[in-house]
């Protein structure tokens, strides 16, 4: 049951983004990568262009104890976020209001880092134990990512 989950997820993703790509694209923008697997690929991100790193999360938050998709989230903004590339840097979501409220709530970093290896060494590498919430560390990068909702791109994403 598990995998056949993780093969919709991947179904979904993929789905998305190749539904939103005429949408966001600009003229003259090209695409250089796009990995259209959920999770870990081996890619930085879901879409590389010559103006745009982005990240896609196709998820419809429901508001209350949401761990894993907190946990996600955190680490596509902060990947993204500290990027030194000096391209575009957006976060899409279906919905801004949840994802913007956890990014500004006093859940602690070291809860998150605790379940992601490879998020905890690089986040640890960079900030020790600099930010102690999500909050803290939102405010002091922020200013780098745009949130985006991709649903006020593709209205049939919105949901039901």
């Amino acid at each position: 049951m598990k995998w056949h989950s993780r093969q919709i997820d991947e179904i979904v993703h993929a789905a998305g983004i190749l539904l939103a790509l005429p949408h966001i694209l600009e003229q003259g923008e090209c695409v250089q990568s796009v990995s259209l697997a959920a999770g870990n690929t081996g890619r930085g991100f879901d879409l590389c262009t010559n103006r745009r790193i982005a990240e896609f999360t196709f998820i419809n938050w429901q508001g209350g104890a949401e761990v894993i998709r907190q946990n996600k989230i955190f680490k596509d903004f902060f990947f993204l976020a500290e990027d030194e590339s000096p391209k575009k840097k957006e976060l899409y979501t279906i919905g801004t209001e949840l994802p913007r409220q956890f990014f500004e709530s006093g859940r602690g970093i070291a809860s998150i880092l605790k379940g992601n290896k490879k998020l905890g060494d690089a986040f640890r590498e960079k900030y020790a134990d600099r930010f102690p919430s999500v909050r803290d560390y939102y405010n002091h990068r922020k200013n780098r990512v745009v949130l985006r909702d991709v649903a006020e791109i593709v209205p049939r994403f919105r949901s039901r």
